[in-house]
């Protein structure tokens, strides 16, 4: 092999091996994040900490204003920076990334696509019967893509970046459903107003592409008018997010070889944004959302419909969903694994994609509000316990998965 050539392949595969590090720190962070707002939930703390959640905040131009409590304005408003992260991150992998190949992205689209149906089934089966129950269908659906690379970090360099691409790519499909998910299931009565004044805010964004406008600004503007448009039309907010990500350019001018350039628009965004969000709007949704009580792990809640549906969801129904479907597109013939990945690495991927927390929370925020008590306590219950459950599993599976597997050509 020549000297050179090891050099390119580093270069070529830098950008993915730092995305991968950055998520795995971010896991870690919000994991703190979860773990401090359980403890300030259950101190003598916790009537400030429910407190600066209710705290109202407004914005107002003239005689038009937007007032929301302070957990809302995070769910809504920090949100929808996520969501346009994960627009632009989407464009990109479906353009220029690894899932721009329809041979690579079939077999992560399969395993996604099992472990939404599986775990959605499985809740339905726990609450069949209960309408309001029911409307949590979707909660065990979710990958938290950095609360599961950041358990793979945990086990060091036997973790290949093979099977690290493999927990992204299904977590990336996870989110495109889920964004559909939203859009089609979780949206209040439409005005049909505000939707009409947000398909101008479209045309105009499709416009800016279309003249070959280059620059962020022009492309914020129209999306803060994007946003204000989706909210006050039903529809959830962030939604506007994952538009406006989809809308910024991949390049600046003719790209060099019919490639995207690195210093184009999409790009800068996408590296300036993701340490934000991936530090401070992730760990402040996290902290806000994850307040749940001892006095809440009562054997009745624990034992509800609610979380058991969710825990079985995450920790049963996503491996068996992913695992069944992977095997159903390598039987068929349409994918194949990766060089050097086992069907126990992939079963182990599987158990962490269990993970749901941040898009399970947001679910559960859609479909029983963010009430104290009731579904919505019961729902964070779940979500918490399923994916600690789902996180300690694929680590322990995987740990002695990957001990087995030392020899470099059979390490994944």
């Amino acid at each position: 092999m020549p000297d050179g050539e090891p050099n390119l392949l580093d270069r070529a595969l830098r950008p993915l091996q730092e995305f991968l590090r950055l998520e795995a720190a971010a896991g870690l962070v919000l994991m703190a994040a979860a773990a401090l707002a359980m403890i300030v939930a259950n101190s003598p703390l916790e009537r400030y900490y429910a407190a600066l959640l209710d705290v109202t905040a407004e914005i107002r131009i003239g005689d038009y204003g937007l007032a929301k409590p302070l957990l809302l304005w995070i769910n809504d408003g920090l949100m929808a920076l996520f969501f346009f992260l994960v627009g632009m991150e989407l464009k990109r992998e479906l353009a220029e990334g690894h899932l721009s190949s329809l041979r690579q992205a079939i077999l992560p689209a399969f395993a996604a696509a099992g472990g939404m149906a599986v775990p959605a089934a499985i809740y339905c089966a726990f609450n069949w019967g209960d309408p309001a129950a029911l409307k949590g269908w979707a909660i065990p659906t979710a990958t938290d893509i950095a609360f599961a690379l950041g358990v793979l970090s945990l086990l060091g360099a036997r973790v290949r970046a093979r099977l690290k691409v493999f927990v992204l790519s299904v977590a990336i499909f996870d989110d495109i459903g889920a964004i559909i998910v939203i859009a089609a299931f979780y949206t209040d009565q439409l005005s049909v107003a505000a939707l009409g004044f947000a398909g101008m805010m479209v045309a105009v964004l499709a416009a800016l592409n279309v003249a070959g406008v280059a620059r962020p600004a022009a492309y914020l503007l129209a999306g803060v008018a994007l946003w204000v448009a989706i909210l006050k039309s039903g529809a959830h907010a962030t939604l506007a997010g994952v538009v406006l990500g989809f809308f910024i350019p991949m390049r600046a001018g003719p790209a060099p070889e019919g490639g995207c350039e690195p210093g184009g628009p999409l790009h800068r965004l996408t590296h300036a944004l993701h340490p934000w969000i991936a530090f401070g709007v992730l760990p402040v949704f996290a902290f806000a959302n994850s307040g749940v009580t001892l006095p809440e792990f009562t054997a009745g809640n624990v034992l509800h419909p609610v979380p058991m549906g969710i825990v079985a969801g995450l920790l049963v129904g996503k491996f068996t969903g992913i695992v069944a479907a992977s095997w159903v597109a390598v039987k068929l013939g349409a994918a194949a694994l990766a060089p050097g990945m086992r069907w126990s690495h992939l079963a182990g991927a599987a158990v962490l994609c269990g993970i749901g927390f941040t898009m399970s929370l947001f679910i559960a925020s859609l479909a029983f509000g963010d009430g104290a008590s009731g579904p919505p306590a019961l729902g964070r219950l779940g979500i918490l316990a399923g994916s600690l459950a789902s996180g300690l599993a694929g680590y322990l599976f995987l740990r002695r998965v990957l001990d087995d597997a030392r020899a470099p050509e059979t390490r994944c």
